[in-house]
């Protein structure tokens, strides 16, 4: 890619999320010509995906598009395209059908789902990393009722109401809790045949406790408040496999047309693109100040990164720590181009971890305090409003909120591509009866 003559450095950024946008903002007055790359035009908020996974919300109230984000930054220009590698030697970046030149390269490409080396589940157990995932799940969620409806088979019916969600994180959690609220209220009163709020969820997790990041006795009140809400909870149980009539669970199957995988993730390749070393999750395991080895032009943050705090735990995979490391890496350069003094070694100041199970339940870890029940889900509340971008997303998630709150309504219950995802509902296993419209 031609560029015009600047001796400005040449700062590339990969990756718009929370750690890549947070360090371009950071590089505002370096006098570095900035290049952000994605190869989606908007940033997203993936702390809330569930919730347009779920109809509470819509995309468009979670994400933002990047080149109005940056519009008042002029020395960014914004790339949509797709990164296939890096070229070291030659310091540029790969790009599809281009390469782009740096002098300062920042990877923050975030990661993807795992599926523990059975990839072939991804078909059966899709994720929840970017909007088409969520809107495909809540497709399939809401169509699995209108095709209950239409059926006079009891068995398929009871396949086509009975949900799984695998992995007990905060992800896992939500997306179980968030399900039974649709079943059990907002959908309650809108069919005539079948009743909703008879849906099985199920959520398995294969360690010991949910939300194994937060105190003990945090996960128990989330479990608790899961059963409440319905869902029935495995605890310290693995899937053996996903079939094309539900999930098997050590000698048990499990029939069910509606599988979510909120068990783990693997980082984008990019330690491969570096050639550097990476831990299990390919995460890419950088120096203090979160460059890579041997690269000190060269800087991997957020998800791709493996960074460790003073005290020798892990850096957490969530969004405060994100931006946290974009913003250092963006100061770092900004004072390297200067020529002023760097801020040295990362370090990672924990907020505190929150998660929420229905309308009123959350829990929240700030160490040195611990809250559950309302308090703690208004706190969520707050906290989640906060991170979005734009008074605009911010109001209108505010009031959803607020209307679901008081009448238990999820206003985007939209199927547009029912017929598409008929289909695969009928190809994983459900047998149409034969009640006619």
């Amino acid at each position: 890619m031609k560029t015009p003559a600047n001796p400005a450095p040449r700062v590339v950024v990969v990756g718009g999320g929370f750690a890549g946008m947070a360090a371009t903002r950071a590089l505002a007055r370096s006098g570095a010509r900035v290049t952000l790359v994605d190869r989606r035009n908007h940033h997203l908020f993936q702390p809330l995906l569930y919730q347009v996974a779920t109809a509470a919300l819509s995309p468009g109230d979670i994400a933002w598009p990047i080149r109005a984000m940056l519009r008042g930054q002029a020395n960014v220009r914004v790339l949509l395209s797709r990164v296939v590698g890096v070229d070291m030697a030659a310091q540029c970046v790969k790009l599809e059908d281009d390469e782009i030149p740096f002098d300062h390269l920042v990877l923050a490409t975030g990661a993807r789902h795992a599926y523990f080396g059975r990839d072939e589940w991804e078909e059966r157990a899709p994720g929840l990393k970017k909007i088409l995932d969520a809107t495909h799940i809540r497709e399939k969620l809401l169509m699995a009722f209108e095709r209950a409806e239409a059926l006079d088979d009891p068995v398929a019916t009871k396949r086509l109401l009975t949900f799984v969600v695998i992995g007990g994180g905060p992800t896992g959690v939500e997306m179980a809790g968030a399900i039974a609220e649709l079943a059990q209220h907002t959908l309650a009163r809108d069919f005539r045949i079948i009743d909703p709020a008879s849906a099985r969820v199920v959520l398995i997790q294969a360690g010991a406790r949910l939300l194994e990041t937060f105190p003990e006795r945090l996960s128990e009140n989330a479990r608790r408040e899961l059963v409440e809400l319905g869902v029935e909870v495995r605890l310290g149980e693995r899937v053996n496999a996903l079939t094309d009539d539900g999930v098997q669970v050590g000698d048990e199957d499990i029939p069910s047309a509606n599988v979510v995988w909120a068990a783990g993730v693997m980082a984008s390749p990019a330690g491969k693109w570096l050639g550097a070393a990476v831990d299990r999750a390919g995460r890419v395991i950088v120096e203090p100040d979160l460059s890579v080895p041997g690269h000190p032009n060269v800087f991997v943050i957020g998800d791709t990164a493996s960074a460790v705090r003073a005290n020798g735990e892990p850096v957490p995979g969530i969004a405060p720590a994100a931006k946290q490391m974009g913003t250092h890496v963006g100061r770092t350069l900004a004072a390297r181009i200067v020529g002023g003094r760097e801020p040295g070694a990362f370090r990672y100041r924990h907020l505190g971890n929150l998660a929420t199970i229905g309308r009123t339940a959350a829990v929240a870890d700030f160490g040195w305090i611990k809250m559950t029940g309302h308090i703690a889900w208004v706190l969520w509340a707050i906290v989640h409003v906060f991170f979005l971008i734009g008074w605009r997303n911010r109001l209108v998630v505010a009031l959803s909120w607020f209307w679901s709150y008081v009448t238990y309504g999820r206003g985007v219950r939209l199927v547009t591509a029912g017929e598409e995802v008929a289909r695969e509902i009928e190809t994983h296993g459900a047998h149409a009866g034969g009640r006619a419209a």
